[in-house]
């Protein structure tokens, strides 16, 4: 009988954060492979540690057969510049001090999953290095270029070390995954490494968001009412300032049947809450804060449109957002407010909703009305495309078995994104 694969795992965010890092783990664990999770203390996305977590609590502990070491970080707390700048560097250096006990066991493969900052890797990184572990980094934010949209940074002497200090990370990686081939390109020209060392896979989302899950209670407090929602982490690249302005636009227009659902959480969310307010729409905006997965099906199932906006930025436009994934498995019209190739792929490849320029607020009021004015079969019908191009093309099983086979070099037909 062949012995388990052993995957060490690094990223900075796991459960009971909600990372789709946990989705993967499963998955490999489904796979039948043991898994060892390096991560931080949970404190995303509200800046405060998880009840029960803390510097002096719960380092080790084991969740659904994965066992988990915790790394000390420094929270978020008010998700100011200066703070997120002490919880980037904080885990990357404990990190660290995990190598030594971690130098005696042995892994078949490193997996980092990187998100923001590119240096939560590091030790993974290292690792490989001293054990000559093959490491495969699933490139989710790439850096500093996403750096940039959350802190502002003029000086070049600063972005000069940013961009230097993001190619060391990515250079010491044997294998990279993008989102997307303009994010391949980026990459290649970093590293130099071979075309089939770099692999464009999309973010799969969890099978949950397949489910329709009807809850009366929940479809009863907003009947009546035309419901657009948003799901997800409320950050500066998710451009609210256009969803405000298409919000007052619309208003404007006497449509006052529209609640506006805001479902998560995330830095920008007091700074959203206020513009609200000082725009006049908090009778129209509800804020249900960050709510299990498992209960997004039951907010999708009651929604007449999805929505979702970009800030404008060359490599967010190359990508499929993770969160459209994730509307597609939904089955609802999707209104978005995006550049790129993703606005052909929903308006006229899938044809599953309306997608107008970024922060074009005009156009996405506009996209609003037309779905607004549709009957409720043409806005299933205009769900179910998107569905339907979901299970052929992105099913969670689909890409997690892409994502497997590249990193343990198993034979496979590589995964062709249909549009990217």
């Amino acid at each position: 009988m062949a012995s388990k694969k052993r995957v060490l795992v690094v990223s900075q965010h796991f459960w009971p954060e909600s990372f789709r890092i946990n989705d993967i783990c499963d998955f490999l664990l489904e796979k039948d492979c043991e898994i060892d999770v390096l991560c931080g203390l949970p404190n995303y996305p509200k800046g405060k540690f998880y009840g029960g977590y803390g510097y002096f609590g719960k380092r080790n502990e084991v969740h659904n057969k994965v066992k988990i070491h915790r790394v000390l970080e420094i929270p978020r707390a008010s998700n100011t510049n200066f703070r997120i700048f002490l919880n980037y560097v904080s885990f990357p250096f404990f990190s660290l001090f995990h190598i030594p006990h971690m130098l005696f066991r042995k892994y078949d493969k490193i997996f980092i999953f990187q998100t923001s900052p590119v240096m939560m890797g590091l030790a993974g990184l290292l690792l490989g290095k001293l054990r000559r572990t093959q490491t495969t980094m699933y490139v989710l934010d790439l850096w500093p270029e996403n750096l940039y949209s959350v802190i502002k940074i003029k000086s070049k002497f600063l972005r000069k070390i940013a961009a230097a200090v993001s190619n060391w990370h990515y250079r010491r990686a044997n294998k990279l995954i993008a989102l997307s081939e303009a994010m391949k390109q980026q990459l290649h020209s970093r590293t130099k490494l071979p075309d089939k060392k770099i692999l464009v896979l999309p973010q799969a989302c969890e099978k949950v968001y397949e489910q329709d899950i009807e809850d009366k209670k929940l479809a009863k407090r907003f009947a009546g009412k035309f419901n657009i929602l948003f799901t997800g982490s409320i950050t500066p690249a998710q451009s609210f300032e256009t969803v405000i302005a298409a919000a007052k636009k619309l208003k404007s227009e006497s449509l006052y049947d529209i609640n506006w659902i805001i479902v998560g959480d995330g830095m920008s969310r007091q700074w959203l809450e206020e513009e609200v307010k000082k725009a006049g729409l908090d009778d129209s905006f509800i804020f249900e804060g960050l709510v299990p997965m498992a209960d997004i099906p039951k907010y999708t199932n009651f929604a007449d449109v999805l929505i979702a906006c970009l800030v404008k930025s060359e490599l967010l436009e190359a990508t499929i957002p993770a969160k459209v994934l994730s509307y597609f498995a939904a089955g609802r019209p999707i209104v978005l407010a995006m550049d790129g190739e993703v606005r052909d792929l929903v308006n006229n490849d899938i044809k599953c909703g309306l997608a107008g320029p970024t922060e074009d607020a005009k156009t996405l009021a506009d996209n609003i009305k037309k779905i607004y004015s549709m009957s409720p079969a043409e806005r299933q019908a205009m769900g179910q495309r998107g569905r339907a191009y979901h299970f052929k093309h992105f099913e969670r099983n689909l890409i997690l078995n892409k994502l497997y086979n590249f990193m343990f070099n198993t034979h496979s037909r590589r995964y062709k994104n249909p549009k990217f």
